[in-house]
């Protein structure tokens, strides 16, 4: 119990400045939502049981252009198709011995800043940190979501465009510590900038959906990187795995 606290709390402390950034992100997401008539208990409801900004604003498109639920559907089947990748990752750090339960609550907090944290951690992962995280970040995305819709457009232009560039603030903090620590991995982001920005230009490809050239690009320059620079298991790891 003592061990599980710890975790807990640990989750806690890393994910504030997720929460908080959430917050601010979500704030715009309610503007945004209010904009196409949903009300406040609608657009809460809605960040509450998806974690995604880039499918909440792709779907408010789609409510607002009069989508299919089957328009929706696929279409955020393609923007969060990374997270069952991102989910597959941390699926090797988690405590083999957690049951179904925790791996599928785990699952559900997987975001793009959640993954990137809970991938830093050292060693084992156990589900209790992801809670910890959750705990913190799922209530700051759903209250900025809601304080967005109920303060409508009372804040000026210029506060809320700057709110609207935090998340790739949050892009930022995460990259940047595992960038201090390896060269290969400032390689690979570099080489993902510039191979993302190609795609987004190049005639054949800039019409594919975004999140399907995120897809693309995880599974191509993440397979590479593990191929040409295969990361090196512990001792105590190799050990552990040759007495199960």
């Amino acid at each position: 119990m003592k061990q599980k606290k710890k975790w807990f709390s640990q989750g806690m402390k890393d994910g504030v400045p997720i929460g908080l950034g959430y917050f601010a992100v979500a704030f715009t997401l309610g503007i945004a939502a209010k904009g196409i008539g949903l009300t406040a208990p609608q657009a809460a409801a809605m960040s509450l049981t998806n974690l995604t900004s880039a499918g909440e604003f792709a779907a408010l498109g789609l409510i607002s252009a009069g989508a299919s639920y089957g328009e929706m559907a696929l279409t955020q089947l393609i923007i969060n198709l990374r997270y069952c990748l991102m989910s597959c990752s941390l699926s090797q750090k988690i405590d083999p011995q957690a049951g179904m339960a925790h791996r599928l609550l785990t699952a559900f907090g997987v975001t793009d800043e959640i993954f990137g944290v809970s991938a830093g951690v050292q060693g084992r992962l156990s589900p209790f940190y992801s809670y910890g995280i959750m705990s913190v970040a799922v209530p700051g995305w759903t209250l900025g979501t809601l304080v967005g819709v109920v303060s409508g457009s009372v804040l000026p232009g210029r506060i809320l465009s700057a709110l609207s560039v935090a998340l790739y603030a949050m892009f930022i903090a995460v990259i940047i510590p595992p960038c201090r620590e390896s060269r290969v991995i400032t390689g690979l982001i570099c080489v993902s900038m510039a191979a993302s920005t190609l795609m987004a230009c190049l005639p054949v490809v800039q019409n594919i959906s975004s999140g399907l050239r995120i897809i693309l690009l995880t599974l191509i320059l993440a397979g590479a990187a593990a191929l040409l620079f295969p990361l090196k298991e512990n001792a105590d790891e190799e050990e552990k795995s040759d007495g199960t």
